[in-house]
């Protein structure tokens, strides 16, 4: 319980090691948040997701990271129940003030090439926009239905402006962005009368390791700092902040929207 007896706020940052969610993820915790981390890693790359559960834990807030495939039913329902199991422990009342879902898993192919064996197939169509843009729901069905969403809950989902144009080889994950926003719009209208608000974050062009691996990349960050009016790329940083910032409860009849955080990058052609 916080001091003046209200519950206790959570963070639960979906795609937290690393990129967006793991800057949303300090950020929230510097904000007073505490902070639920779900991520898919290998061994390997550990150390980097250890160094943000430590940054995390320096800010004084507890942090519970859980390294699973966030697309499981089976493994989300292991993460809620181990969450409630800590907040029973903890004692008093607890509820998610935010929920990030930021998972960048998808296929980066294009539909049409002169090789079958190249070209984008179903397989792989069906799991870029189930997991980039239907997973969102599931998560959230799971927190209602468990109460761990109350008055003044924020949800959030990272897209692009390929959500809405086109990126050479991005077809698979634009497809997954644009049914993101479709259910952002439909859980904003059902969850508003609960006093939850959900809106989807539009990021400028940002150099991380998941927009890494989009063949051209270079040549789009190039462009994408020559266009925009803040003379710079977006940084995780920097839509980490307008996250803590929009959290507010002061923000409660904003929902259902495309908010942009991109310094003006989309509006110049």
């Amino acid at each position: 319980m916080t001091e003046n007896g209200s519950p206790t706020p959570w963070g639960l940052v979906v795609g937290s090691s690393s990129g967006f969610g793991a800057a949303v993820s300090l950020e929230l915790a510097r904000s007073g948040l505490n902070v639920l981390g779900v991520h898919f890693d290998r061994r390997q790359n550990m150390p980097q997701v250890e160094k943000v559960i430590e940054a995390i834990r320096e800010t004084g807030r507890a942090v519970h990271f859980f390294n699973i495939n966030a697309a499981d039913p089976g493994k989300r329902a292991e993460v809620l129940n181990q969450a409630q199991a800590h907040w029973e422990k903890a004692g008093g009342k607890h509820f998610v003030k935010v929920l990030l879902h930021s998972v960048a898993f998808g296929s980066l192919k294009p539909y049409l090439t002169e090789s079958a064996d190249e070209e984008l197939t179903q397989q792989q169509m069906d799991m870029t926009v189930d997991v980039m843009g239907n997973n969102l729901v599931y998560w959230v069905q799971d927190l209602f239905r468990r109460k761990m969403l109350g008055q003044g809950s924020r949800i959030y989902c990272m897209t692009s402006a390929g959500g809405h144009s086109v990126i050479p080889n991005y077809g698979a994950v634009s497809a997954a962005k644009a049914v993101m926003e479709s259910h952002i719009r439909q859980l904003a209208y059902e969850l508003m009368p609960h006093g939850i608000t959900a809106n989807a974050i539009q990021a400028g062009i940002t150099v991380t390791a998941a927009s890494s691996k989009i063949p051209g990349i270079e040549k789009l960050a190039e462009f994408a700092k020559m266009r925009n009016p803040g003379g710079r790329l977006t940084t995780p940083d920097d839509v980490a902040q307008a996250i803590t910032a929009l959290m507010s409860d002061k923000t409660h009849w904003l929902t259902g929207n495309v908010i942009r955080v991109d310094g003006g990058e989309d509006i110049v052609t």
